[in-house]
C-alpha cells in the first residue's frame, strides 16, 4: 500500500461568521478527505510552525487574514522560501493578493462593479445615490461604509476602494475546483446574503464566471466567483475569492456535496503529483 499523503488542514473552528458556521463545513470536509489522506487540523496561527511535517498545507476556513496579517505574511514568506506546497497555491490574483484586482479588472473593462481608488478617478463612476467605500484589505464586509457622492471628496484615499452602490436583484456565487464548475448558489433576498438556494446557471452565466477563473490562472485550488444580477439583468463581479472561500456545502444537495468532495480529492492528488517534494 503506497504511503498516504499528510495534509495540514488550516481552519479556525471557533471563528464566528454572520449567518455561517465555518466549523461545520470543515469538520465535514476533513471527515471525507480522511478516506484518501492523513489529516491534522490546525489554527492558522500554528500553520507556520507545523507545515514542514506535512506534504501539503490546505488553507480552508481560516477567517479574514486582516485579523492576523503579520503572522499570515510570515507564513507566506516561509512557505515560499521553503518550497512548501500550499493549496490554494499562493499565486492567486484575486482576494489572496488584496482587492487591487478590482481596479485592474475595471481598467480592462471586465464585467465588474466599477472600482476606483483615487479622487481624480471618481468621474469614472456612474451617478448613483450612494457609494460603497471599503478597505483594500477588507473581508467579510469589515470596514464597509456607504456614503453619498458629496462626501467622496473628503475621504482618506490610499487604502480604500470606492464603488457605486448597485441596486441588484440578487447575488449569485459560482464554485470551482481547479477550472471545473461544481455548483452555483444564490441569495434571492438581497437583505439576507447567506440564506442561499441552489441556482441553475445558464450558459451565459457560466461563460461570465469562467472569464474570471481563466483570468486568475490558478492551475489548482478552490475558487468562488461572487456576482450580482442588476435590475437590467447584467451580471457584475463582486469578488473573486481564491484564498479561503466559504463553500456553503450545507446549502447544496447530497449529490453535489459528494461530487465536490470527489473533485477536491482528485485535485489534491493532481496538485501533489505535479509538485514533487524537493
Amino acid at each position: 500500500m503506497p504511503d498516504r499523503r499528510r495534509v495540514l488542514f488550516v481552519t479556525d473552528l471557533a471563528y464566528q461568521a454572520q449567518g455561517r458556521r465555518y466549523c461545520d463545513e470543515d469538520i465535514f470536509l476533513t471527515s471525507r478527505l480522511r478516506d484518501d489522506f492523513d489529516i491534522a487540523l490546525c489554527h492558522p496561527l500554528d500553520a507556520a510552525a507545523l507545515m514542514d511535517a506535512f506534504d501539503v498545507v490546505v488553507v480552508r476556513n481560516s477567517g479574514p487574514v486582516l485579523h492576523y496579517q503579520k503572522e499570515y505574511d510570515a507564513f507566506r514568506a516561509q512557505a515560499i522560501a521553503g518550497g512548501a506546497r500550499v493549496y490554494n497555491p499562493l499565486s492567486g490574483r484575486g482576494d489572496m493578493a488584496g482587492k487591487r484586482y478590482l481596479l485592474d479588472l475595471t481598467a480592462a473593462r471586465y464585467p465588474v462593479i466599477p472600482t476606483v481608488d483615487r479622487p481624480e478617478d471618481l468621474h469614472l463612476l456612474p451617478e448613483v445615490g450612494q457609494y460603497a467605500v471599503k478597505p483594500k484589505a477588507g473581508a467579510d464586509s469589515i470596514g464597509l461604509a456607504f456614503v453619498p457622492r458629496e462626501q467622496l471628496g473628503g475621504l482618506a484615499y490610499g487604502d480604500i476602494l470606492v464603488q457605486p452602490r448597485i441596486d441588484f436583484r440578487y447575488e449569485v456565487s459560482f464554485y470551482y475546483v481547479d477550472d471545473a464548475f461544481q455548483y452555483a448558489l444564490y441569495a434571492p433576498d438581497p437583505e439576507r446574503r447567506w440564506v442561499l438556494e441552489p441556482y441553475e446557471p445558464t450558459d451565459a452565466d457560466l461563460a461570465f464566471a469562467r472569464r474570471f477563473i481563466e483570468w486568475n490562472t490558478l492551475d489548482h485550488g478552490i475558487q468562488r466567483v461572487d456576482a450580482c444580477r442588476t435590475r437590467e439583468g447584467e451580471l457584475l463581479l463582486v469578488e473573486l475569492e481564491d484564498l479561503n472561500p466559504y463553500l456553503s456545502l450545507g446549502s447544496v444537495s447530497d449529490q453535489a456535496r459528494d461530487s465536490f468532495v470527489a473533485s477536491m480529492t482528485e485535485s489534491l492528488h493532481r496538485f501533489l503529483d505535479a509538485q514533487p517534494r524537493s
